[in-house]
This record gives C-alpha cells, structure tokens and sequence, in this order.
C-alpha cells in the first residue's frame, strides 16, 4: 500500500520577510532614498515643518476662524458673485471673448500711456462711417439695454 509523502513547509514569519525588504530596500532605492532626503532637508530649511507644526496644533482656532468669516455676508456675497461669474465666463463663445481681448491688447496693451488725442467734432463724425465702429457701438447698446432692463426688473440695490 502507498504511504503518503509527508509535507513539511517551513513556518513563515512575516516580520522576517519585512525586515529582509527593509534591508534590501536602500540598495534597490538609494537614488529614491537620496531624493526624499534632500527633499525633507529643503522642507526643514524653509520652516514647512514649523509651520505645519503650528497649523496642526491651532486646527480648531483655524477652523473656527475659516467657518466665522465664511458666515459673514461679505463671504456669501462673494462666493455668490464668483459662482456667476463663473456662469458668465461659461456662457461666453470663446471667439468673442478672444475678440475682446485682442481688442483690449491693441488699444491698451503697450507698456507706455497711450497717447490718444481726443478727436475733433469732423473726425469724430468721420469716425462714424466704419462698420467697424458701428458694429461694436450696437453691441454696446445691446449690453447697456439688456442692463438696463435687469435693473429694472430686480429693483433698487439693497
């Protein structure tokens, strides 16, 4: 009759297998190794650790601090304000807010003052004649008359 094989497998000690990585690790990591520690001497040497010391030991002054000035109406005002900003910059086509700013950069974008004399009553007039003029002029008159009648709608500023 068959005897059976005897199966004998050595005991496995997890911390043992640890250690054995932990001392391979600074040979199979040493320019890791090398870079993390220039990267913790740079964070000593510019007070980061200091300051994360005292971040975490004044979290709840800080906490309370950030939620009192979030309360305030100035706060929600402003984060209102910025979440339709946010809405504006979204609805805008690209390419007309891209005209915009190739406008804006043509007339105000030099370093210098600009120099623009006023233009007289005849070149003024003059100035009336290009579609160019007149297309921006209606654009304007369609904001300010858009403006106006939201203005309307909601009623005075409290």
């Amino acid at each position: 009759m068959a005897r059976p094989i005897p199966l004998e497998l050595p005991s496995r000690d997890p911390r043992e297998e640890l250690r054995k990585r932990l001392d391979q690790a600074p040979i199979a990591h040493a320019e890791a190794l090398l870079d993390s520690y220039e990267l913790l001497q740079q964070l000593h040497d510019h007070g980061v650790f200091e300051l994360l010391r005292g971040a975490l030991g004044a979290s709840d002054m800080l906490i309370e601090t950030a939620v009192d000035a979030a309360k305030s109406d100035d706060a929600i005002r402003a984060i209102r304000n910025a979440i339709i900003l946010g809405k504006i910059l979204g609805s805008i086509n690209p390419d007309v807010l891209q005209s915009v700013a190739v406008a804006v950069s043509e007339t105000m974008g030099c370093f210098e003052k600009p120099t623009i004399e006023p233009p007289g009553i005849v070149s003024l007039m003059f100035q009336f004649s290009h579609k160019e003029l007149r297309r921006s002029m209606a654009l304007m008159n369609k904001f300010l008359e858009s403006l106006g009648n939201q203005i309307k709608l909601r009623g005075n500023c409290k």
